[in-house]
């Protein structure tokens, strides 16, 4: 693993970077800075947030920007304020010895007079909000015509939020000869737009899986009825007592009906949402930040460009309807190597959109079962206790009241004593939950998962002879009866295939097919790429026990090619085109 001191980076870096903790570059940093301190490519890093992007470009732009040039050498884009003020802050860090190298946040919500005066004096690196930073140039402020390095940072995010004119408009500004660096979690067909236009021969590292969660993060679900979505919520902070997490919502509504019932019914929490004020906002994200508040209701337009450490939970009261803002809520949490759980609150009609979200991510999502109300005391009881165990004791001020509490307490034997403290300490869980009902999830109908492709594939009834086939994809790969559907739905438009019994292994799956179907479905899916690797798709070997499910194969190792299956009618039994 290369070293900072092994990259090129002056003294004065060297010793911040040190100052900071950072004690071995991370994967984007080991990927990108070489590029940027040893070529000239334009560069493309597709790489979840909090995986240290900023050091990653903001380490070498300190390197490279000359003091001595009283003009702006570098830019970098951002989607929000909050996201400009930390780039910011980190260069700043970066170059604390590295001389007079003067960055300047330009945002709106913000005195644009005081942003003028501080350009007059001279900038080297500007980091700007799309929209703030046009205004700058309309009023010949800010000048980018020496500017040698632009960042398109979060630019998924920046285009989601309508900046494409802006950005468009902005490169126009500077020199043709700049080299580009565009970072984002996913590579949509916008983001290969712009870098098809404004990039020459980028460069494309991608940190994990291209348009992928990030590893260390994993993902559950909770099947709800809607009518409890907000009862379970209560559930999950109770039985996650450390809990830091941000809970995102669908509307600016929704999200403060649920952070106001949170309010009163005793959590930490509040509501980060558009019909804030500025002011409001600032002190909602303070709190926040110092963990006075520990659980954060938000919509997805009001926590863009929020960066907050240690975050334990991602929690979706709603899911989106696109996959791509579910990818940016998840990478909220697990970073900076840390592990982190994203948890959705799922019913029925919602279960389509889960299915999407785990092609995607090419993760399956795990379901849990709403946790019970003894479940819930249990664990805040051992939790309470396990701090008293670990809480110091010697603190000088207090022993001078210890024989007074030990005389108020010699009545009470040390049972005694101890069921007080506990019927104190959990009055509001014991309330809670000592009466109460235990929540139920819906049971899904049998057909359920079949993308709600209804005539097409799913329900249909067939009668004919069906065909056992073997496919390379199990449980360990995500891979269940909604992925198969879709597979086949995907690469055989148009045909209407029986599917009969689904027998899903762990690294491998069985299924049946009407017959005549086959030949023709193993000729298109064989050897395609799916789930970024080459699918096996054969006919299933002949078993010679009817009650052996497995086909003729064990396991992962297939040394021999199945035999010809043997088509078979089913007698006295209804068949579906899918059937769980």
């Amino acid at each position: 693993m290369i070293q900072f001191e092994e990259m090129g980076f002056t003294p004065g870096i060297l010793k911040a970077v040190k100052e900071l903790g950072f004690e071995h570059p991370m994967p984007v940093q080991e990927k990108v800075i070489p590029l940027m301190l040893g070529t000239e490519n334009d560069i493309i890093a597709l790489a979840q947030t909090g995986t240290g992007k900023t050091a990653a470009f903001g380490l070498p732009l300190v390197l490279s920007a000359d003091p001595e040039i009283n003009s702006t050498q570098a830019l970098i884009l951002c989607p929000t304020r909050e996201l400009c003020i930390q780039i910011t802050g980190d260069l700043a860090d970066y170059s604390k010895y590295t001389g007079n190298l003067r960055i300047l946040a330009v945002y709106g919500g913000s005195s644009i007079e005081n942003q003028i005066r501080e350009l007059k004096k001279g900038v080297h690196i500007i980091v700007a909000t799309p929209g703030r930073l046009i205004d700058l140039i309309e009023r010949r402020a800010a000048r980018l015509n020496n500017v040698h390095t632009v960042v398109l940072d979060e630019a998924d995010e920046m285009l989601n939020m309508g900046f494409l004119d802006s950005i468009n408009e902005i490169l126009e500004e500077v020199p043709e000869g700049r080299r580009t660096l565009l970072f984002s979690a996913t590579m949509s067909p916008e983001i290969a737009s712009i870098a098809g236009e404004y990039m020459n021969s980028p460069k494309e590292i991608t940190i994990g899986t291209k348009n992928s969660s990030a590893e260390n993060v994993s993902h559950n679900y909770y099947l709800v009825h809607a009518r409890d979505k907000y009862k379970v919520l209560k559930r999950i902070a109770d039985f996650e007592p450390d809990i830091y997490c941000i809970v995102f919502c669908r509307t600016r509504k929704e999200t403060q009906e649920i952070s106001s019932n949170l309010i009163n019914d005793g959590y930490d929490a509040d509501a980060l949402h558009g019909d804030l004020s500025q002011a409001q906002r600032d002190a909602v994200m303070q709190k926040f930040r110092q963990k006075n508040l520990r659980i954060l209701v938000a919509t997805d337009v009001a926590a863009r460009g929020l960066d907050v450490d240690d975050l334990t939970h991602v929690i979706n009261y709603s899911l989106p309807d696109d996959p791509e803002v579910y990818t940016h809520r998840s990478g909220r949490t697990g970073r900076a190597g840390k592990t982190g759980i994203s948890i959705a609150l799922v019913h029925l009609k919602e279960k389509n959109n889960l299915n999407k979200i785990e092609r995607l991510i090419k993760k399956a999502f795990k379901p849990l079962p709403i946790p019970t109300g003894t479940e819930i005391c249990e664990k805040q009881l051992f939790n309470w206790v396990s701090k008293i165990e670990n809480v110091t004791t010697g603190h000088k001020e207090i022993e001078k009241y210890i024989p007074g509490i030990r005389k108020r307490f010699d009545n009470l034997n040390r049972e005694e004593l101890l069921r007080r403290v506990v019927t104190l300490e959990f009055e509001r869980f014991l309330d809670d939950y000592r009466n109460g009902d235990d929540l139920i999830a819906p049971v899904p109908d049998r057909s359920f998962g079949s993308e709600g492709k209804k005539g097409k594939k799913s329900r249909e009834h067939f009668d004919g002879d069906y065909t056992r086939l073997f496919i390379n994809r199990g449980k360990s790969d995500g891979f269940y009866p909604e992925q198969l559907i879709d597979l086949i739905n995907q690469n055989t438009r148009g045909s209407q295939i029986p599917i009969g019994k689904i027998d899903l292994m762990k690294d491998f799956s069985f299924f049946e097919v009407g017959s005549e179907h086959a030949d023709m479905l193993i000729r298109t899916l064989h050897n395609k790429q799916y789930m970024d690797n080459r699918l096996v798709l054969q006919k299933a070997l002949e078993k010679s026990d009817k009650k052996d499910r497995t086909g003729g194969f064990r396991g992962k190792k297939h040394s021999k090619r199945p035999e010809k299956g043997k088509s078979f009618k089913r007698q006295k039994t209804e068949r579906h085109f899918y059937n769980q």
